[in-house]
This record gives C-alpha cells, structure tokens and sequence, in this order.
C-alpha cells in the first residue's frame, strides 16, 4: 500500500530504519547508474565528427576535398624533393687502391707457379687436377697450357704479367670491369700464337679487378653541399582548387596541403570537449534525481538501467557520427525511435527523459540547431505518447502516421518563421519528416521484437503470444484442470477490469490471470472446481498434508513457468497471488485434531512473497473475492457488495497489500469493478448458513 494510506497496516520492516549497508549499497548502486550513464553519453563527444577530416597517405580519399580559401606557403615536401634530387645527381667520389695491382700480380706469379708444377706431370689424368687458388680455369684451358711447349709457357707468363701490371694500373671502377677485360686481347703481342693468347686470357681475366672505391665522406660532403644550394620551394593554393578527388591515392603533397589548410582532423579541442562532458554529467545528474525521486525501484533492475544506458549510448555515438556536416541526414535521424523503445519497454515518464535527452544530442551535434532539437523533441514525444498503452503491432501503424504529421507540422512551422518558401526544399523536407517517421517506427519495431529477452522486459509481444489459447502450457490448463481455466478465464476478466479501472498494465494482467493457477496441472483433482464427481480427495488425507498439495501449487507452477520461459512477470502471479495467506480450512481443521499440542502456523501458510505490484494485488483480491461469491452466492447485490469488501478489507488488515503501491482509492475502484463483472454471474439462491463458512474457506484456497 502507498505510505500516505491510512488505513493500510503498515509492515514491521517498513517502520524500521533501513540498515547502514542496505544504504550503502543504494549509494553505490546510484554512483554506478549515474557512472555508466556519464561514460555512455559524454564520451560519444570524444569521437570525431561526421566532417572531420581523416586520410591516410598511400590509400584512397573517400570524397572530394577542395581548398576552402587561398594560400601560399613553403612546401617541405617539394623541398625536400628538389633536394634529393640535388643530391642524386652529384657522382660518388672514388680513391684509388695503390696496392692493389701489385696484389693482384702477385697472385699471378703464384698461380703460374702451381701450373708449372702441374705442368711436370704429363700423364695427370683431368679429374686429378686441383683447384688453383686464385683462378678458375675451363678444362679446355688446362688442356691449352698443359699442352703449350716450354717455350710458349714462358712466352705465355711474362706476357700474362706485363698485360695484368698494365691493366690493373688504370682506374677501374665496377662499371669499367667489363672494358678492362676486353682490354686483356687489345694489350697482347700480334705475335701470340691462339693458344698462347686463350691462355693469357685465361690466366688474367679472373685477377682483373675494381682498384677504384667510393669515399662516403667525401661524396656525401658533396651532396649536402648540393642540397644546401636548393631553395625552398614556394607553393600557392587558389580558393576551390581540388586537393584530392574521390578514389584518388593520397600523396604527401597532397597531405601536406590539406594540414597546411587545417583539413585535417587534429584530434579534439579539449575546453570543447570538457564543455559537452560537463553538459552530459548535468543530464545525467537530473536523471538520477528523476530516479531516485519517482522510481527508486530501478536502482534494483540492473537490466533496465542497462536499458537506460544503452539508449544513451546508441544515441550519442550515432548523433556524432552521423549528423555533422551534412543538410538532409539530421532530419532523417531516427532519434524517435529511442522514446518510443523505452515507452514500451519501461514507462511514459522515462520516455520523455530519452527524448529530451535524444533531442538535445541531436542539436548539438549538428552544431547547435534549435529547428533540430524541436523537430526531435516533438517527434519523440509524440511516438511515445502514441505506444504508451499499446497491445496489438497494428498500434504501430498509427503510430507512424502521428510521427509524420507532427514532424512535417514542425519543418513547415520554421520554414514559415524563417520566410523560406523554397518549394523543392519545402518538399524534400516534408518527404524527410515521412521517411523518418517510417525509419523510426520500424526500427523501434525490430529492436522490440529482439531487445527483450536480452534485457528480461517483459514485452506486449511476449504477453500476446502467451494469450493465445494455442499456446502449449495454457492448452495444458484446459486439458487436464478444465474447472481451473475456466476459473483463470472468469478472475482474467475480473482483473482486467480492475486493471483498467485503476490504470494497471491491463494485459500483463489478463495473462498474468491465465496461467497464475497453472500449477494445478500437476493434482487437478485437489482443487474444488476441478472435483465433478462428488469425490473430494482431501476427506482421505490429514489436513496438514492437504495443506501442502494446495500450497505446492505456487511452487510447481513456478517450476512450470521456468520450464517453459514464461517472464518474470508473469512468474510473480504465480508466486504473489496468495501472499503469505494461510490455509485457515486445513489449518482450523488441524487445530481441532491436535488437541494435546499447538500447530504450527507457518506449516499452512503460503510461502509468498506478498504481491509487490498493482496488477498481483489486483489478481490476489481477484482470486479471493472469485472463491467467496463462488461458495456463497449471494442473493442480491448488496450482498455481493458486503462479500467484496470482507474479501478486500480481510486482505487489506492481513497485510497483504502493503507492499503494493494501491491506495484506498484504487481499492474502492477495484471493489466496483468485481462487483460490475460478478453480478451477472451468480444468480440468487437459497443459502444454507450451516455450511457456509466451511464452504468459503475451503474455496478460498482449493
């Protein structure tokens, strides 16, 4: 019961004061929601822009850039090429080695000294010929000098000498190595016979080698000489030249201009940055304090401030990546979407706060656009307002219809402020307003088929689905407890009424109704309005075990419920119908038989907890006041009026409502809604007081 109800029996646990660490963790429950929600929002202004500019050189641009104004100024990148190019055309600077010939002519010598040897051994089969140390010769050149006379050999060595000193005294650079070995045949005697001159060939070729090495320092003084001469190179940038084309690979040049023209995105500006997080920590204040004011009971539903986050989230990072720089995409902006998802997920008043919030993201990620901001604003109360009591997916149709309206009301209304009657504009903006109202609802749609489930919110689709009379565990109910469906049918209407009456979740409710006795599937035959034969189980059992098949029908219902998914919501009906009532037939009956002890209480009574919402409460009052007129059937309709109240009043001073939030006003509304339903049901008949009150107590909880 609301704490401002007087007749309500206040609970033990609500007069106590709340313990240090139950605060504590509120406390840090509240740090934590509004933490995340900061971090959620403020850090999409750390992203970059819709037009921040970002290139990388070697890759594609991925539009046109083109230079928003003139200026020259010295290019680095075309200096420093012009100096690399300087450098390039300066020669290496070569030394010369002065030991060299007289190395390579020394190798020589040694080299005819291992033939000679060889030459002593006519008979040396080829495969038996050693490698020489300083040359490799052809089996065709071992056998021209093994075959040469005395006198040819020593024609043959001191001519291969004179032609290598003479050789290897000019300079030979790695580019002149081919000429100098050309030049081994130019430098012989005309006198050589072939072979004579095949074998100073053969014996000289592989000793000509490069005597001419660059000098690093020398040269690369040179070359920063030459680079030092290069001016810098002045570049100017007319207003509309074209930097980059689309699809052109970015050069340094070309991102050299871009960063000399300040395109280039250079990361945040830090007083901006701290400016829109100190905005976002003041939305985020305010929505704490919304909490903890009207809600508090959302700092215990961690997937709903998940909900909250995330919508948030989505919103900031989509309006910052999205909106800058661009004329038609924010009005585009699916930001309705936002409210719309929470009304149907959450409530009206935490739509509003999305919206408020979507609409001032939107704005000043579009640089601060008033126009924007109302146009958003508008359109996401509106959507919400249009889904707040939704049942049915046709409620998105016109949904969408008001969505469009007051979008295109709202572009018109600033096109007339502003004096701007642009027909094509006024048009484009109209067909703008349509297809965001379009993208919005259907969006919110898809994200309401597939969020729920991810954050355990009960949806209107999931409650539908469960209404059917197809669906596999109420098919159950009616095949193996017909006398309990039609009971859930009857106290469904009952409910719904009073839901209705008071402005209760009406279908939540009604399915609440249908399956919150669907434990009785397991023991049909336990339960009264299942018994048609006249044979009532229960006389054959001691009261205390009767006690516990009737109670057990909460926690097998539970079981039942869990087996097949049903949502916490609709499990509470299960568990809360009957609070912590008790069994007063079995427990009255237990009492009588136990006349040498006491009984204990606790063993009849429910297990709970109380109901914790309106519409349990209305189903428990429901139920109870259903079980009564059932038993009793009152004759007139003063005497259905006297049967409700005892029932309501009996629950009221019992406790059972105290942690609801019904006041006493709602329960005189409930009370005419019972009594509106149930009058046409029972019709008068004689009542046999005797066995009245057994008969009451007994339906009460069978």
């Amino acid at each position: 019961m609301a704490s401002n109800q007087a007749a309500s029996v206040p609970s033990e646990a609500a007069s106590s004061p709340q313990p240090a660490e139950s605060r504590l963790r509120r406390t840090l429950r509240t740090l934590l929601l509004g933490l995340a929600l900061w971090v959620a929002w403020g850090l999409a202004f750390l992203l970059p822009s819709a037009d921040s500019l970002r290139v990388t050189i070697g890759e594609a641009s991925r539009r046109d850039i083109k230079a928003p104004y003139q200026v020259t100024y010295i290019s680095e990148v075309e200096t420093e090429a012009a100096r690399q190019e300087a450098a390039s055309r300066v020669a290496d600077v070569y030394v010369a080695d002065t030991t060299l010939a007289a190395t390579q002519v020394q190798r020589l010598r040694e080299t005819l000294a291992e033939i000679e040897t060889l030459r002593m051994e006519p008979d040396l089969a080829p495969d038996e010929r050693p490698e020489l140390t300083h040359i490799v010769l052809s089996e065709a050149s071992w056998d021209t000098l093994l075959g040469l006379s005395d006198s040819s050999w020593e024609l043959v060595a001191r001519e291969s000498e004179r032609v290598l000193g003479l050789i290897m005294r000019d300079e030979i650079r790695a580019s002149d190595l081919p000429r100098a070995k050309r030049d081994v045949l130019r430098l012989m005697l005309a006198t050589l016979t072939t072979p004579e001159r095949d074998a100073v060939n053969a014996l000289v070729s592989d000793l000509i080698v490069v005597n001419m090495v660059v000098h690093e320092e020398r040269t690369e003084a040179r070359r920063a000489e030459a680079r030092a001469a290069v001016q810098p190179v002045v570049r100017t940038i007319r207003a509309g030249e074209s930097i980059v084309r689309e699809g052109e690979i970015v050069t340094e040049r070309a991102y050299e201009r871009l960063e000399i023209l300040g395109l280039l995105d250079q990361g945040p500006d830090w007083q901006q940055v701290a400016a829109q997080l100190g905005f976002a920590l003041m939305v985020v204040i305010v929505l704490i304090l919304f909490v903890l004011r009207v809600d508090p009971l959302l700092m215990g539903r961690p997937r709903r401030q998940l909900l909250l986050v995330m919508m948030l989230m989505v919103v900031g990072v989509t309006a910052r990546l999205l909106l800058p720089g661009h004329t038609l995409l924010p009005y585009l902006f699916p930001g309705a979407a936002a409210a719309m998802l929470v009304v149907l997920f959450m409530n009206v008043q935490y739509a509003t706060l999305i919206a408020v919030a979507t609409s001032l993201a939107v704005g000043l990620s579009a640089g601060g656009s008033l126009e924007l901001t109302i146009y958003i604003l508008l359109g996401s109360l509106v959507g919400a307002l249009a889904l707040m009591r939704t049942e049915q997916l046709s409620a998105f149709v016109p949904a969408t219809g008001y969505l469009a309206a007051i979008n295109i009301a709202t572009l018109l209304l600033f096109r007339i402020s502003s004096g701007s009657y642009d027909l094509l504009g006024v048009l484009q903006l109209a067909g703008a307003g349509l297809a965001n109202a379009v993208i919005s609802s259907s969006l919110c749609l898809v994200a309401y088929a597939f969020t729920g489930r991810l954050f355990g919110i009960t949806t209107s689709l999931q409650l539908m689905d469960l209404a059917r009379p197809t669906h596999p565990l109420f098919r159950q109910l009616l095949i193996k407890a017909p006398g309990t469906y039609h009971h859930s049918i009857l106290i469904s209407n009952m409910a719904e009424r009073a839901a209705e009456a008071i402005g209760a979740d009406i279908l939540l409710t009604r399915v609440g109704s249908y399956y919150h006795d669907i434990g009785k599937t397991l023991r049909p035959h336990f339960f009264s309005e299942n018994q048609t034969d006249g044979q009532n189980p229960h006389d054959k059992l001691d009261p205390q075990t009767s006690a516990e098949i009737v109670i057990a029908h909460t926690i097998e219902g539970l079981e039942l419920a869990r087996r097949y998914r049903l949502p916490d919501k609709v499990c509470a009906f299960i568990a809360e119908h009957h609070g912590t009532t008790l069994v007063s037939y079995f427990y009255r009956k237990a009492s009588q038989a136990a006349e040498d002890h006491e009984v204990d209480e606790a063993a009849f009574r429910y297990p709970g907890p109380k109901p914790q919402s309106r519409e349990t409460a209305i189903l428990m009052l429901a139920d109870a006041v259903e079980a009564w007129v059932r038993a009793d059937r009152p004759a007139t309709e003063p005497e259905m009026e006297r049967v409700i109240r005892r029932v309501i009043n009996d629950r009221l001073i019992g406790g059972q409502l105290d942690e609801t939030e019904l006041t006493l006003k709602d329960l005189d509304r409930i009370r005419e809604a019972f009594g509106s339903v149930l009058k046409g049901l029972y019709h008068p008949r004689i009542q046999y007081p005797e066995r009245a009150v057994q008969r009451n107590e007994r339906a009460a909880h069978g």
